[in-house]
């Protein structure tokens, strides 16, 4: 077994945090040429590769990612006993790191996250963007799961995994028809403007594919790849959107948006995407079972 040196635990975290020997010499205040022989001598102890290049950076590697997890837990420790020792106790947290796509419906990933919202034990870090921007950030294991409504290939270098969460039926939502007229689909869609999801959306082609076989050309108010705006946009008359109703769920209560036709062959997906870990974060395995069984309930 390889003994663990403390000091360069402590240079290896600075290493990581900064993302280069550079910074992390500058914060530590010692030789950059020190740092890179404390840092071989951690990875020769260690057994395993902590970081990989990549141009003038150095990026973590799934052995770097749980080395600095665990360094962060006992560096914790450290504070607490200290804490502790001085009448002033803290309690340990655990970090799950989520990101979700820019065009998810934020009801859905408030959902998926409600039973770590608020738990003493548990620290949330969410961050959204693109897709693949967040699968980067998932690859360089920086997140621990990405929320997406599409699922992802495996590919030659990254074996991932695309859990089916929930499916969502889709509506045209919008306001309510003034007087006793009720909307008529197809035939409306020619005058409506609509809120579509964009071209590259998994929705967005099933509708068009629709509106084909209907021989109907929509009038297209919007294209949007940002549910939380179409949402809005739909709130202030904008269009008829073409969304999950979960994701104008509070409009649809308070009535201020109505429910205009559902389709009965057009479903939303909402997966939660993870890559294949050597130890994967408990929290994971804790989210994908409770969104499962909230399916099945």
């Amino acid at each position: 077994m390889g003994f663990l040196n403390y000091h360069h635990l402590r240079y290896f975290r600075a290493i990581a945090t900064e993302g280069t020997l550079t910074g992390a010499a500058v914060k530590l205040g010692v030789a950059q040429s020190s740092l890179s022989v404390q840092l071989k001598q951690l990875e020769e102890s260690i057994g395993q590769p902590l970081f990989r290049r990549e141009s003038k950076s150095l990026l973590l590697t799934e052995a770097g990612r749980i080395a600095l997890d665990y360094a962060e837990t006992i560096f914790r420790s450290g504070d607490e006993m200290i804490s502790v020792l001085q009448n002033s106790p803290t309690n340990r947290r655990r970090v799950l790191r989520v990101g979700a796509v820019a065009t998810l419906s934020r009801n859905f990933q408030l959902a998926c996250l409600q039973p770590f919202i608020g738990r003493h034990d548990v620290e949330l870090v969410l961050r959204s963007g693109s897709l693949q921007e967040l699968l980067r950030q998932l690859k360089a294991h920086t997140l621990d799961l990405v929320l997406s409504n599409l699922p992802v290939r495996r590919d030659a270098e990254t074996e991932w995994h695309s859990h089916l969460l929930e499916e969502q039926p889709v509506a045209l939502v919008g306001e309510k028809p003034r007087g006793k007229r009720k909307f008529k689909f197809p035939e409306d869609l020619e005058t409506s403007p609509l809120l579509l999801p964009t071209l590259d959306s998994n929705l967005r082609a099933s509708f068009d594919l629709v509106m084909e076989r209907e021989g109907i050309r929509p009038v297209i108010a919007a294209e949007i790849d940002d549910m939380a705006m179409m949402r809005l946009l739909a709130r202030d008359g904008a269009g008829i959107a073409l969304v999950p109703p979960v994701v104008v769920a509070g409009e649809l209560k308070r009535g201020q948006l109505a429910e205009l036709y559902r389709f009965s062959d057009l479903k939303e997906s909402f997966y939660a995407i993870s890559p294949s870990r050597r130890v994967p974060n408990p929290l994971v395995e804790e989210l994908l079972r409770k969104a499962k069984k909230r399916i099945n309930d």
